[in-house]
């Protein structure tokens, strides 16, 4: 069965370079930025690994732990993460998922035959505290993923969920949001008191 957004993450315990965890106790009260792998020892997750582990303080103000997933051993994640250290200039902290038995990977349908049986595609899901499936995207094997757009689509819907509002195209922090349409305009005037621009009675936008 597919899954989508909305539905509660599939829970699991599994080991990691970080000991075993209960995936829905380790998320705990943060967010969590779950992803997957094709391969150790590989180039364009090498640079992805490090890049995580260079953002790791922009997670971190944003209450999200990053978790990653490869078809590895533990053993061998342990030597890969030295490599990616030494060729990203960074230290990876964060634990990465030892699924050797694609348990997890068929869980997530991270597998796709397409690319390969035995491989996991570059899956991304973001998990919310409630365990909740905030956002799903698959990138290919060979294409690396973007790292600013994953920062941005959590501090947006951080800020949907805080504030009951939605976000326009390439929205950025700091920019106006949107107003819901559900919202009256009496409501909005309530909520907002900043006051809002309505450009049309369906697209209202205001500060927060």
């Amino acid at each position: 069965m597919s899954l989508r957004i909305g539905e509660t993450a599939p829970n699991f315990e599994i080991e990691t370079t970080q000991g075993t965890i209960h995936f829905h106790e380790w998320i705990g009260d943060s967010w969590c930025f779950f992803f997957s792998h094709p391969a150790d020892f590989t180039p364009v997750c090498t640079t992805e690994m490090g890049r995580t582990a260079q953002l790791a303080q922009e997670f971190a103000a944003k209450n999200t732990k990053p978790l990653g997933l490869s078809t590895d051993s533990v053993e061998e994640h342990n030597k890969w993460i030295l490599d990616v250290n030494e060729t990203q200039k960074t230290t990876l902290e964060f634990p990465i998922i030892a699924d050797v038995n694609h348990k997890i990977a068929q869980k997530y349908e991270m597998i796709h035959p397409g690319e390969s049986n035995t491989a996991a595609v570059r899956s991304v899901f973001i998990i919310d505290p409630n365990k909740k499936i905030r956002l799903m995207m698959t990138y290919p094997m060979s294409v690396g993923r973007n790292f600013d757009e994953i920062l941005r689509v959590i501090q947006a819907l951080q800020t949907t969920d805080k504030y009951g509002v939605a976000t326009p195209a390439d929205w950025k922090q700091g920019d106006k949001v949107i107003i819901p349409p559900s919202v009256t305009n009496e409501e909005a005037s309530k909520k907002f008191p900043q006051g809002f621009d309505e450009i049309k009675p369906y697209l209202r936008y205001t500060t927060i």
